[in-house]
């Protein structure tokens, strides 16, 4: 039975819609009917952002595959590191507070809450924010999901979150401006605002963005107890510890997606500094070594230790059988997914 189209006030709106709509404009016999097809694309996020209170996304762990120390200048170590991004994500909400300017913060998630407001450096990256581009103030959530003291890039996860966030909110676009605010929260903030591969220089600061999506299986382990990262640095220069060269092989690896060829590239300069203030992180490293794993290394300051599997079914054996110290979890590679209109990387 063919029905009157509905009066052009009753029609549902057309918002976010992404599908076909098809109305019938007409008279009363079906042969005089004539059918209108529209297609209605439903933008991205940002094209709301002028009306958005709020803004979420993911912010995710990292891993060093390899860490040379090849210096220091001005007081501070310099590095050479091949990284990439993991699926383990910290979850952040920043809300607009318009009334003023300040920063709200609330954590939650592995003891997260007890992290104090003047040293949390989600809310420094927000405070610098609010400053640079005098937008209102804003309430930022943050669901720890990423383990601190770990070397997993968690506080700088949140840094980079908070910014990405809050450029979507406030419909940003000044990318260096952004990294400038990242840089100077620490040392591998930058890099985090893009995450997937990457190569890493100086303080970490010098970022090179890599094309390869290679993707990796891969299991880490966490230790009891954590590792001060300014006193491992310290215990590398009482140690005299060695440096090695790996990155330029792990980059090399990575880029050519030669799986076997990054297990044996993986290494990091601060293993051994780690291991003499956490003993546990030397005994979990030796743990995943009885598995056969294609390399094992450690990430970044520790205390975390990581082994590259060949495939997800040898890294599931691994989690099933782990009797070590401390906990096993299962991960896998997180690369970014699209460019942005510039041509450069647009995260997640």
């Amino acid at each position: 039975m063919l029905r009157r189209p509905r009066a052009k006030s009753a029609r549902p709106p057309l918002k976010c819609r992404n599908e076909l709509k098809f109305y019938k404009i007409g008279a009363k016999k079906k042969s005089e009917c004539k059918i209108k097809v529209i297609y209605i694309e439903k933008p991205r996020a940002p094209c709301y952002n002028f009306y958005m209170d709020r803004a979420r996304v993911k912010s995710y762990a990292k891993i060093n595959l390899s860490l040379d120390i090849v210096g220091t200048r001005g007081g501070f170590h310099m590095l050479d590191s091949a990284v990439v991004t993991v699926d383990i994500a910290d979850v952040i909400s920043v809300a607009k507070r318009k009334k003023d300017k300040l920063v709200g913060i609330r954590m939650s998630g592995l003891g997260s809450e007890n992290i104090p407001y003047e040293s949390n450096n989600a809310v420094k990256a927000a405070q610098v924010f609010i400053a640079k581009y005098d937008t209102c103030g804003v309430d930022i959530t943050v669901h720890k999901n990423i383990p601190m003291g770990a070397g997993l890039g968690g506080s700088s996860a949140d840094v980079a979150g908070v910014l990405r966030a809050m450029r979507d909110l406030f419909c940003t676009d000044d990318e260096e401006g952004l990294k400038e605010i990242a840089d100077d929260m620490g040392s591998d903030c930058g890099y985090m605002l893009y995450g997937g591969y990457a190569r890493i220089r100086g303080r970490g600061d010098e970022v090179e963005l890599s094309d390869s999506l290679t993707p990796l299986d891969i299991g880490i382990v966490l230790p009891r107890g954590g590792v001060s990262t300014a006193e491992c640095y310290k215990a590398f220069d009482l140690l005299n510890a060695p440096s090695g060269s790996r990155t330029e092989s792990a980059c090399r690896a990575a880029a050519a997606g030669d799986k076997a060829a990054l297990g044996k590239a993986l290494g990091n300069d601060l293993y051994l500094p780690a291991c003499s203030l956490n003993a546990d992180v030397r005994d979990c490293f030796k743990a995943l070594e009885d598995f056969d794993p294609l390399g094992v290394s450690m990430t970044g300051s520790g205390s975390a230790v990581f082994a590259l599997f060949e495939n997800e079914s040898f890294a599931r054996y691994a989690q099933s059988r782990y009797r070590g110290k401390g906990s096993f979890i299962l991960t896998k590679t997180k690369l970014p997914r699209r460019e942005d209109k510039n041509g450069g990387r647009k995260a997640y």
